[in-house]
């Protein structure tokens, strides 16, 4: 069983996680708006929030999520394959989700520029 104060933990990590997320993006749209090809620029937004908020559950606590990116770098540099290349699938699945997600983007904006 996972004590209180472990899951408090856990909590106010992701909370923390998800605020530094929010402003970070927020930063990088800002820096982004610069760049004129309108695809280009959701694709770098939609490629940083794959790469930022693909989850793996960990291997030690069942139900808990840890970032892909941190623990397949992690476990990489450890030389854990099994649970890096996890982590990995985790992001290239996350990834290829967001890629859909932005080749529906760019059919809305061909449709709507008409």
């Amino acid at each position: 069983m996972i004590d209180t104060d472990a899951q408090t933990a856990y909590g106010i990590f992701w909370v923390a996680y998800v605020i530094a997320f929010v402003v970070f993006f927020f930063m990088m749209k800002t820096l982004f708006r610069f760049i004129p090809l309108y695809g280009l620029r959701t694709l770098l937004l939609v490629m940083l929030v794959a790469f930022l908020l693909t989850p793996v559950e960990s291997p030690e606590l069942a139900g808990w999520w840890i970032p892909a990116w941190l623990f397949g770098g992690y476990e990489s540099i450890l030389g854990d394959a099994d649970d890096a290349g996890r982590a990995w699938l985790n992001l290239g699945i996350g990834g290829l989700v967001m890629l859909f997600v932005w080749i529906l983007d760019m059919v809305r904006y061909r449709l709507t520029k008409r």
